[in-house]
């Protein structure tokens, strides 16, 4: 078979898997909530976390890894090279974060970017994910991730020695292809309520570096009730 079809079966399978919005199912069935109402209206195991419970978050994470994870382990399964692995990988991402099921409205694609990396190179995935929790207990994930998500495509070229990275042309393209996705899944979307009056710049630094429309992260994740009280 030709390695470009095999390729655009293994992109494709790849994307669907990623749309599977395991966050938004386990959060409908386990309790009866729609994330896209509440919290950070994010479709992820994050606002799982914050919107429904800890013991439901874990599994809907692991899932989510292990959606790009497994995306490229099939490419590599099925001989495709280096690039095509990436790429399968991003498929996943993509489909998680605007996936084909929830009328393109998902989550980040944090959780199934780190499987991608752990699955391309395990040292630089175990980097990003203990770098990217070293801002939890000051309540600043968003910010944690920007930074290991922004240096991801360093690491990939400046230390592919150290990390056991043999291709980092390839990798080093596919991390940075991480890094702008989940860049722009942080900037486009409409702006809230409570970000009106939030200069444009502001608000790009905002989404950038924190994830949210304004700095006030417990006024952030309460915007739901303060909209239902201007009803």
């Amino acid at each position: 078979m030709n390695v470009w079809l095999i390729f655009s079966l293994v992109f494709l399978g790849a994307y669907l898997l990623g749309s599977v919005p395991s966050a938004y199912l386990a959060a409908r069935w386990c309790g009866g909530v729609d994330l896209r109402k509440v919290g950070t209206r994010s479709v992820g195991s994050s606002n799982v976390l914050h919107s429904v419970s800890k013991w439901i978050a874990l599994p809907v994470l692991l899932f989510d890894v292990g959606k790009g994870a497994l995306s490229v382990w099939v490419a590599s399964l099925v001989g495709l090279d280096i690039g095509m692995q990436a790429a399968s990988g991003l498929a996943a991402v993509i489909g998680h974060n605007w996936p084909v099921f929830l009328g393109f409205q998902g989550g980040r694609g944090i959780a199934t970017s780190l499987g991608v990396v752990l699955a391309l190179a395990p040292l630089v995935g175990i980097i990003i994910l203990v770098g990217s929790y070293l801002f939890a207990p000051f309540k600043q994930h968003g910010l944690g991730v920007f930074i290991v998500v922004f240096l991801l495509p360093f690491l990939g070229w400046f230390l592919a020695g150290p990390l056991g990275i043999e291709e980092k042309e390839a990798l080093t393209l596919g991390f940075a292809a991480i890094t702008l996705i989940a860049f722009a899944r942080r900037l486009i979307h409409h702006r809230s309520e409570l970000s009106r009056t939030t200069p444009a710049a502001e608000l790009i630094i905002n989404r950038l570096l924190f994830d949210r429309d304004i700095r006030d992260r417990e006024l952030w994740l309460r915007r739901e009730q303060i909209d239902e009280a201007k009803v």
